[in-house]
């Protein structure tokens, strides 16, 4: 039996990255899980290639929109009937640049994508993890969310919001069987990374290698993480043990 046998998952920004590392511990695990993702091709693609025999499921979504986070917790208890694991997976950040020259809508889509939607997520699954008196939410924030950095003050602002909404969701639910965590991860080379990294390397002044460097020996290991780092933490937050 897997530690995560008869649980239903939810992942948003799940068919990427780390988003989709998780998953793919969670099936492994023995749970059902949903992921999300705006491209409908792209998640099915995903699912197709998890080789879940039925126990995974893509719901399109757009992290940024209030309705559709409301309607991916709908549709995982609609399929599932319960939901016992949230994963605020979705996040990033574009139009990176010093705060002088950055705009509102980039402000905006930051604060949307990484804190709003882990709120309407959150909010949502809530409504049935406390009747039930079990559930796991578990919030991929980031080392930048605990200091400061040069040119990506959008995401740092947004993790830093997430750190904190994390905090204050587990005191209001600690003795409900709820528990709710941050994973900070540090630089993971994702697609992501690969698209956001440069316009906010240029903001910052310097290379992308030297950005990537520059995370690298940040760490204490010296190296970019993996997504099979967070992957492995992510499977022991949402087991009984978490």
């Amino acid at each position: 039996m897997g530690e995560l046998d008869g649980r239903v998952a939810v992942i948003s920004g799940g068919t990427r990255g780390i988003g989709r590392a998780i998953a793919e511990a969670y099936l492994r695990d023995g749970a059902k899980v949903v992921v999300s993702g705006r491209d409908q091709a792209k998640g099915e693609g995903a699912i197709a290639e998890m080789n879940a025999g039925g126990n995974a499921h893509f719901v399109q979504a757009d992290s940024a929109v209030r309705e559709d986070c409301e309607r991916l917790i709908a549709e995982t208890v609609e399929k599932y009937g319960r939901i016992d694991i949230l994963v605020n997976n979705a996040g990033g950040s574009k139009d990176n640049a010093p705060v002088a020259q950055l705009t509102d809508e980039a402000m905006d889509w930051a604060l949307k994508v990484n804190l709003w939607s882990t709120f309407w997520c959150s909010r949502a699954a809530l409504q049935h993890m406390i009747p039930q008196q079990w559930g796991r939410i578990i919030n991929i924030s980031s080392t930048e969310g605990k200091v400061g950095k040069p040119g990506i003050a959008i995401y740092v602002t947004a993790k830093h919001a997430v750190n904190g909404l994390t905090k204050s969701m587990a005191q209001e639910v600690g003795t409900l069987g709820i528990t709710v965590n941050a994973l900070c991860p540090g630089a993971i080379e994702t697609d992501m990374m690969k698209t956001d990294g440069p316009p906010a390397a240029a903001a910052m002044g310097i290379t992308y290698e030297a950005l990537l460097d520059w995370f690298a020996q940040e760490s204490a290991i010296k190296r970019l993480n993996d997504v099979e780092d967070v992957a492995i933490v992510a499977s022991l937050l949402a087991s009984d043990a978490g």
